[in-house]
């Protein structure tokens, strides 16, 4: 799997920029096509749709959906490029996944035509450095990163990553921080005054040597549990993704630290082996839909970068969970993570020897 996500990723070489409003469907494609003919499989993290999504789809649309689930970014990219067709016609995966997918011309170009619902995207959503112009792929969620801590038990307010890299003597080993591999580089490198997305190797060695001394002051690793471990008082200070901060327990807030941090983005893409195209973007413009599109915001928290899906949200919401309530405008100042080529293994690396023991 590791060998296959390198080759992957190591086809796009810069970050590259996109334009455009995306291509018209061509004449392959049938915009009148009987959608009930088709039949889709879509591969998505579990829980990060509606369970009875499918069913609704078939009802409104006449397509059966059949989900597959996957646990990691790895894991899909791995089904993806194990074979020429995968089976999957729709996959979730996260921003700079679908730039190295595109580069390696994996990717149907999304139709804008046959996904009217586009219209509903924020402005902004169309300018994410890892696919301007939302030609390969369409932005699902949206968010950043950021410190999650127990307001009761911390002792002040933390506001920078050094909060977590270089803790005081009263929260060590009562830290977390995430383990997925461009997470845990992040506030090493923001504290740094680093890009996200440096490939500079007397960087990324700098990097490791501070996350080296950080590791000693963490209880663990934890890209699941650690809200669990907030509200037990086991974890008083967290690195988080923002819709996964339970600010719904008011002993616990969130806070973007001052050095700043990253957008990133989960995305929708159409496989270029799909039989089922025309379904599968009637499938993507069917969960854009402002009513369909807002059960993310609503039930997982994280922000949609869809206008009408967010008007939906119960404001009550907004107070309960107030990550949800961070502006498209706040949200774009976070640095967009982006395909790292060749400096793909590099990062791989350091994450082993840094997580090893």
């Amino acid at each position: 799997m590791a060998a296959v996500l390198a080759l992957v990723l190591s086809a796009c070489g810069g970050n590259g920029e996109r334009g455009g409003s995306g291509p018209a469907a061509p004449a392959s494609l049938d915009p009148k096509a009987d959608l009930s003919k088709q039949r889709l499989t879509v591969s998505n993290w579990d829980g990060y749709m509606p369970k009875d999504l499918p069913a609704r789809f078939k009802s409104s649309v006449g397509t059966p959906v059949t989900v597959a689930k996957h646990t990691t970014n790895e894991e899909i990219v791995a089904k993806l490029t194990a074979s020429s067709d995968s089976g999957i016609d729709v996959a979730f995966v996260s921003g700079q996944y679908a730039q190295a997918l595109a580069a390696q011309g994996l990717l149907e170009p999304i139709h804008h035509d046959l996904v009217p619902h586009l219209k509903n995207l924020d402005a902004l959503a169309s300018r994410l450095a890892h696919d301007k112009g939302n030609v390969y792929s369409v932005p699902y969620t949206w968010g950043t990163t950021g410190l999650c801590y127990r307001k009761d038990l911390a002792g002040y307010t933390p506001d920078s990553w050094n909060d977590l890299l270089k803790p005081r003597a009263a929260l060590k080993k009562k830290i977390t921080m995430l383990k997925t591999e461009r997470w845990l580089f992040l506030p090493a490198q923001k504290a740094l005054g680093y890009s996200v997305n440096t490939t500079d190797q007397q960087q990324l060695a700098r990097v490791k040597e501070l996350l080296l001394t950080a590791k000693k002051g963490l209880l663990a690793y934890d890209d699941t549990t650690f809200g669990d471990r907030l509200k037990s008082g086991e974890t008083v200070l967290a690195e988080a993704w923002d819709g996964w901060c339970p600010t719904d327990d008011k002993r616990i807030g969130f806070v973007v630290p001052k050095e700043g941090s990253d957008l990133w983005t989960d995305t929708m893409v159409i496989l270029k082996s799909s039989k089922n195209k025309e379904a599968a973007h009637a499938f993507i413009n069917y969960i854009l839909d402002a009513k369909v599109h807002s059960w993310v915001a609503s039930n997982i928290f994280y922000k949609v970068p869809n206008d009408a899906a967010m008007a939906e949200v119960d404001p009550a919401l907004f107070k309960k969970y107030p990550a949800l309530a961070i502006t498209p405008e706040q949200l774009v100042q976070g640095e967009s993570v982006v395909d790292l080529g060749d400096a793909s293994t590099a990062y791989t690396r350091i994450v082993t020897e840094v997580t090893a023991g």
